[in-house]
């Protein structure tokens, strides 16, 4: 995978923020970073516009969410799907496949599956797991539809592919829900030079796993910003609406 030195994604925005987001129970559990004086703060959002529009305005943005939908998937999933597996191997973290958009903007559990392995190849249905995010994915792809500027502020990521880069490109020994997964991934985030008042600082209301792959997602952001984070794929894919197909991942650890 080239880990070569990427440009800086060009930031209309010129705010010296960055932030994380992850999906958390009925909102986003949110982390923000001034690059220049190493301000931060964390919070729950209600919405991903909520974060972009915040008083920081973050010029970029890691996000956990599936961004850019095929009107047809093949091979098992979106390009970024497939190159993040290629990436992950044996690894523990998993990369659910997504659908084809009609699959996501379905009106049931039963009928997104219908739609999905009518256009797949190989048919597959959607997880319930998968299922039970579409509600956010659906909130990101209506909003960088209607904002398409958004689309140069807001990134896909897996936390998961963030931690085991970390790692030193090694698969964590215990999950994040565990006691000691979630202690080795608070080191990881000091290592990678987080704050440990950002890292403690979890909100009211956000779970340790939700805050903890917020972080990372704010990891990536940073290194978008100084043009070393990695795509999954390279080149990016894109859907018909004009929208990346891509995960993105830190860059080489030292």
């Amino acid at each position: 995978m080239p880990d070569a030195p990427r440009p800086p994604i060009p930031a209309r925005n010129p705010s010296p923020w960055i932030a994380g987001l992850d999906g958390c129970r009925g909102a986003w559990a949110g982390v923000l970073l001034n690059r220049d004086d190493g301000r931060h703060r964390a919070a729950r959002f209600a919405t991903v516009a909520d974060c972009l529009d915040a008083p920081e305005a973050p010029a970029f943005v890691g996000i956990d969410i599936p961004i850019g939908l095929p009107d047809r998937v093949e091979g098992g999933g979106r390009v970024a799907d497939r190159a993040a597996r290629a990436w992950l191997g044996s690894g523990r973290a998993s990369v659910f496949p997504m659908p084809p958009r009609a699959a996501v903007y379905a009106p049931d559990y039963e009928t997104a599956k219908a739609l999905s392995r009518a256009a797949s190849d190989p048919p597959f249905a959607p997880s319930i797991q998968g299922w039970n995010i579409f509600r956010g994915v659906r909130e990101v792809d209506g909003l960088l539809r209607t904002r398409p500027a958004l689309k140069d502020r807001l990134h896909e990521v897996h936390p998961e592919i963030v931690f085991r880069r970390l790692n030193g490109d090694r698969a964590l020994a215990a999950p994040k829900k565990k006691p000691e997964g979630q202690a080795a991934r608070r080191a990881l985030l000091h290592a990678a030079g987080l704050a440990e008042a950002l890292i403690a600082g979890r909100p009211t209301g956000i779970g340790a796993d939700d805050h903890l792959d917020a972080l990372a997602a704010l990891v990536v952001a940073r290194d978008i910003a100084g043009g070393r984070a990695v795509p999954l794929p390279d080149p990016p894919g894109r859907d018909a609406f004009g929208l990346p197909i891509v995960i993105w991942m830190p860059g080489s650890v030292p």
